[in-house]
């Protein structure tokens, strides 16, 4: 476990490094505790750099048992060696010669997960980012890029399955029951795309004919006894490919391209060239053990990691500041696939939603950071939201300011242009800027500048002079190390909307360059006069979500009223009832804090009945806009001086106003829902059960809701129907007779399927209220409960630090006295997984005094523990700033 912190790495400190190596030679003699690794890497000295410069590669953990160069035994005094790194001070004058390195790794023992590791008897890599310097010593940097050839050698019995990155090359048997297979991957790739996975697998296979007739053998690979769970992965997969040669013209390049699911997997995926490696989660499902999210993200994350090989293999970052270069733009890539294959109204919102959920508060808190940082000090660290969500809307407003032909010349210049490359930010805008003949300086600020922009906005209208004015002002409040900012460039998609829901028309415009139904919003301040408008509008702003901002518009509630019912923008029409609801909600949070009972608008409750029943809104969307905001995002509106149970209060208060008054329209409909026949995951039928599921949680707030709610888990035929109704009663009837037998039973029928465990575990720990602490305790000690594995983890621990307001943000302090504690046990195995749990307080400052100095004293204790890791440091030492 790495310790030193002190190193800050900073954008403009970048430079080459000395020496290249364009081929790399591996071989691995595998076995659990004391793994050989033979690497013979061509070296290149730089053109220019002098000969007496030192050799300098990165290590981490390493035992070294030999050093050769060009075929001669390196004596010990020729170079350097600790565990973290090899220096040779004189290499050879010649600028090529042949490195020969021999190390020892013991898998078994690797329980953080990175480098080469054994988990349930399967060797797995993960090198991103940094852990490929736990296997050899290398340049490990994305800038240096080389062909792999890899020879692994293991007991048949063992590992009967050998795979790695490329194409197959020969394989055989050798003696002592021993074998052999060699792989080459032919595409120069950054030493954090190696793979390797050894082991006894189930294999599903497949193939896929590209564009240009080449036929591609595919597969899947689980734990026997699985391969029937795979079979949505590999068709998720045919339709990612036959996707990005419609949408980007891109066509896979190697023979072979293989999945390998895993159970013991710090991350999500990871897109390594030709041999994808998953955390089996977003593998294995069928209707018994997955939700329909489950299915939906299983699509969307096959989809992204193959759209890697392209964005992010084929052309890689140059650092790790570019990481967004890679994971953003393929974020929107994945973003556009699942919204061509299911509904691109209702995925939009749930992007908008995820983006306000987890990047808002990092850019409103002390971890906040530009989408291309500046610095770091660990790299692990920055794989964040910012990175991936809002990096994805910056892609994305580059689509909306240029148009869908520009932005598809700009793409098509970018893999042109930077095939077989280490690219930046600069080289992508670049091209954009090439095929526009635009000037996107300003714009390159969503990159450089962190923070959350605000407009702020006011109309009127003159009906004399037939006039409409949009008074708007920009902003970006201050971030860490940002105290003064610069005025963005802002596409804000808008619409002026009459009568019925009707487009109002104008005459002309001035005060800001409006093109397409967006203004470009530029200045500080802009007056927007539209002339010839026969009607007063209501104005619908930030369209499709245009930008990621926040809004300030000065606007009466019969027009969020009237938008929530007419506009014709389903983002906007969503947004509008969304706002009403959120407005609702802080109202009645200061009205309790103030000792009145909370009161609602009866318009308001009747507005959700009329969505409820729209048959002309897919039912996904309605079911959408019917699920209130959650209580971290209530409190992110409010801004300060939280008080999680108040706000709990307040969202119970207006369900269950919302219920009584629709009682009739909500059960018919949910009625209307029930879905007798035979169980599929498209979209379509996924919307049906998330509408019935809604309503279900509206009607559980009556009386007799725990026995609906009882009948619905009895009577369910899948996952998403059974996970709805535990949750319903879990959280709803807690320490009811039929809340604790549908626990007992949904253990009983999964209490051999981890993967299912997981979410019952994670049922139990979002239940609201001061007794889920010891209950989260208590469950940690549950046979199918590991804290070695990051699944359980993040099902048990993460839900109840990140999702469970009430129960974590105790006002005695309890819930944070667990944290320190927990987040310290855990970092011994895995630090980081451990530094993404400490997250969760992230926004620690936001709180009410008592419970702010509680959580203040739970990060101190981190900060002060002997010998922290440093990624968990990195995380409390900004936080606590």
């Amino acid at each position: 476990m790495r310790t030193d912190t002190g190193h800050v790495f900073k954008l403009e400190d970048y430079r080459p490094s000395d020496y290249l190596i364009p081929r790399t030679s591996l071989d691995f003699r595998l076995s659990p505790e004391a793994t050989r690794v033979t690497a013979v890497l061509t070296v290149e000295r730089r053109q220019g750099v002098a000969a007496s410069t030192p050799l300098v590669l990165d290590g981490d953990g390493l035992k070294l048992l030999g050093v050769a160069i060009d075929g001669q035994v390196l004596p010990e005094a020729d170079y350097q060696a600790t565990p973290d790194q090899l220096i040779i001070p004189t290499p050879p004058a010649a600028r090529r010669f042949e490195l020969r390195l021999e190390t020892e790794i013991a898998p078994s023992s690797n329980e953080a997960l990175m480098g080469l590791y054994r988990s349930n008897n399967v060797y797995c890599t993960q090198c991103e980012a940094e852990g490929f310097r736990r296997i050899t010593y290398f340049l490990d940097r994305p800038d240096v890029l080389s062909v792999y050839t890899v020879r692994i050698e293991a007991p048949h019995a063992e590992a009967p399955l050998l795979l790695s990155n490329g194409n197959p090359v020969e394989s055989g048997a050798l003696a002592d029951g021993r074998h052999y297979a060699v792989w080459h991957d032919p595409y120069p790739k950054p030493s954090y795309l190696f793979a390797l996975v050894a082991g006894a697998l189930g294999k599903v296979a497949g193939s896929f004919t590209t564009l240009s007739g080449r036929k591609v053998e595919l597969g899947i690979y689980v734990e026997p006894g699985k391969e029937r769970l795979a079979g949505y992965a590999m068709d998720a997969l045919k339709r990612s490919m036959k996707w990005d040669e419609e949408a980007f013209g891109r066509e896979y390049d190697l023979d072979v391209f293989n999945i390998v699911a895993v159970s013991d997997f710090n991350m999500g995926a990871m897109e390594n060239k030709g041999l994808n490696i998953f955390n089996d989660k977003y593998v294995l499902a069928d209707e018994e053990t997955a939700t329909d999210a489950d299915f939906a993200n299983i699509e969307a994350i096959i989809a992204h990691e193959y759209f890697h090989n392209w964005t992010g293999n084929r052309i890689t970052c140059r650092d790790w500041f570019q990481l967004c270069l890679k994971e953003g733009l393929t974020v929107y890539r994945d973003h556009e696939f699942s919204a061509d294959q299911r509904s691109r109204a209702v995925k939009r919102i749930a992007e908008v939603r995820t983006l306000r959920a987890h990047q808002f508060p990092e850019d409103q808190g002390p971890l906040a950071h530009p989408v291309r940082p500046r610095r770091y000090r660990e790299i692990n660290n920055f794989y964040t939201a910012t990175v991936y969500e809002k990096g994805s809307e910056v892609v994305r407003m580059i689509r909306t300011i240029l148009g869908a032909e520009t932005f598809r010349a700009g793409m098509d210049l970018y893999f042109e242009r930077h095939d077989g490359e280490a690219a930046t930010i600069e080289d992508f805008l670049k091209v954009f800027e090439d095929v526009s003949g635009r000037d996107l300086g300003q714009f390159a600020l969503w990159y450089h500048q962190a923070g959350t922009p605000n407009l702020t906005v006011s109309s009127s209208y003159n009906a004399a002079a037939k006039a409409f004015t949009l008074e708007i002002e920009q902003s970006v409040p201050p971030t860490p190390s940002e105290s003064r900012k610069r005025l963005m460039h802002i596409p804000l998609a808008f619409g002026l909307v009459g009568a019925g829901g009707k487009p109002v028309a104008w005459a002309a415009v001035d005060g800001a360059t409006v093109e397409d139904g967006i203004i470009h919003v530029r200045k500080r301040r802009h007056t927007v006069r539209f002339s010839g408008v026969s009607e007063r509008p209501s104005v619908s702003l930030n369209r499709d979500f245009s930008a990621p901002i926040t809004l300030s518009v000065q606007q009466k509630a019969d027009d969020q009223f009237f938008l929530a019912s007419h506009d014709s923008d389903p983002f906007s029409r969503w947004q509008a009832f969304n706002t009403l609801l959120t407005d609702a909600l802080i109202a009645a949070f200061r009205q309790l804090l103030g000792g009145k009972e909370s009161a609602f608008d009866a318009k308001l409750a009747e507005l959700a009945g009329s969505i409820a029943r729209d048959e002309t809104l897919e039912p996904a969307y309605r079911a959408l806009a019917l699920s209130l905001p959650g209580e971290a995002d209530i409190a992110r509106d409010i801004g300060q001086g939280i008080d999680p149970d108040a706000i709990f209060v307040a969202r119970e208060a207006l369900a269950r106003t919302i219920a009584m008054a629709n009682r009739e329209i909500f059960s018919a409909l949910y009625a209307s829902l029930a879905d007798n026949g035979p169980f599929t995951p498209d979209s379509a039928s996924a919307g049906r059960r998330a509408l019935r599921n809604i309503l279900l949680d509206y009607l559980s707030l009556l009386p007799e809701g725990a026995a609906l709610a009882a009948r619905h888990f009895n009577a369910a035929t899948n996952m998403t129907d059974r996970a709805a109704a535990l949750t319903v009663l879990a959280h709803r009837h807690a320490g009811s007779a039929q809340a604790e037998e549908a626990l007992s039973a949904f253990e009983m029928r999964y209490r051999g399927d981890a993967l299912v465990l997981d979410k019952w575990f994670q049922i139990q720990a979002g239940v609201p209220g001061p007794l889920t602490v010891e209950n989260v305790r208590a469950l940690m000690q549950h046979p199918a409960f590991s804290i070695a594995n990051p699944n359980r983890v993040r099902s048990l621990i993460g839900t109840f630090f990140s999702a469970n307001q009430t129960g974590f943000h105790l006002s005695d302090g309890q819930g944070y006295r667990f944290f320190a504690e927990t987040v310290l046990e855990v970092e011994k195995r895995n630090p980081q997984v451990a530094a993404r749990l400490a997250t969760a307080l992230r926004s620690w400052r936001s709180l009410e005094p008592v419970r702010q100095n509680k959580a203040r004293q739970a990060l101190l204790q981190i900060a002060n523990a002997d010998n922290l890791s440093a990624d968990l440091r990195d995380i409390v030492e900004r936080t606590l700033v």
